[in-house]
């Protein structure tokens, strides 16, 4: 068994999934299974995946109902301890992070790991810090109730142990913060990671289809923390929202 399922994603990426790829084939440290999930890609996608289908202990390739009726395939595909999904346009930052990892595993046996995030456009550049992007500062202590204005850590640097990982919601674009407040329930131990995990491609789904993405995590929000409670979180990252937009030279980063 693999101490570490990588998952990712596609549809219609041929653009981006090549450094996806090699993002994770240059990782020194190799005891990890690798996931691909595609929905049954148009353009040419499966044609690039093809040239490095030795890299992978599956490609998934059919129809599915979206993003994340396609995590939960992959979550009911991985056999590794831990889960962590790089999907297609994302990277790991530098070749030694699975073996800082694993380190990091032997040492505190966490079932949440987390940690920083780079933004990055499409044509792979560093555009800076999500800490410093945006209103979400990384805490030194991660716990679910500190998600009650929204979503502390980047999906693609949240690494859940897969024994108490929940399956996503199928029909709500912020299941994503539903997924990580679960885990966070759940998790007996949480440990920080002290560095960079993941570049994550800004203008996913979240950001293509925004105002319903804002109303599902109001919904979300609401389902943990209660109807008073996220009303008056939301107006605090009203706030929050439009400082930040003054500061970001007009930028949305909500």
């Amino acid at each position: 068994m693999p101490f570490l399922t990588i998952i990712t994603i596609t549809y219609n990426a041929e653009e981006f999934i090549g450094r996806t790829i090699a993002s994770i084939n240059q990782q020194v440290f190799k005891d990890f299974e690798y996931l691909l999930i595609d929905g049954n890609s148009k353009d040419k996608t499966l044609e690039v995946i093809s040239k490095y289908a030795h890299l992978f202990s599956k490609i998934v390739s059919e129809p599915d109902k979206g993003l994340y009726n396609a995590m939960n395939k992959g979550l009911k595909n991985a056999t590794g301890d831990y889960v962590w999904f790089i999907n297609a346009g994302d990277e790991i930052t530098t070749p030694n992070i699975t073996e800082e990892l694993f380190q990091l595993i032997q040492k505190e046996s966490p079932d949440v790991i987390y940690g920083e995030t780079f933004f990055t456009n499409n044509s792979g550049e560093k555009l800076g810090k999500r800490s410093d992007l945006t209103p979400h500062k990384l805490p030194e202590n991660l716990t679910w109730k500190k998600m009650r204005l929204g979503m502390l850590v980047c999906h693609q640097s949240f690494i859940v142990r897969r024994e108490i990982a929940p399956s996503y919601m199928e029909d709500n674009l912020s299941a994503d913060i539903d997924w990580e407040i679960r885990s966070l329930k759940a998790s007996a131990k949480t440990v920080r990671f002290y560095g960079i995990l993941s570049n994550y491609l800004i203008g996913g789904v979240s950001n293509q289809q925004l105002k319903k993405s804002l109303f599902d995590r109001f919904l979300v929000l609401k389902k943990h923390f209660g109807l008073i409670s996220t009303l008056a979180a939301h107006g605090q990252i009203l706030v929050r929202g439009v400082k930040k937009m003054a500061s970001n030279n007009g930028k949305k980063y909500w």
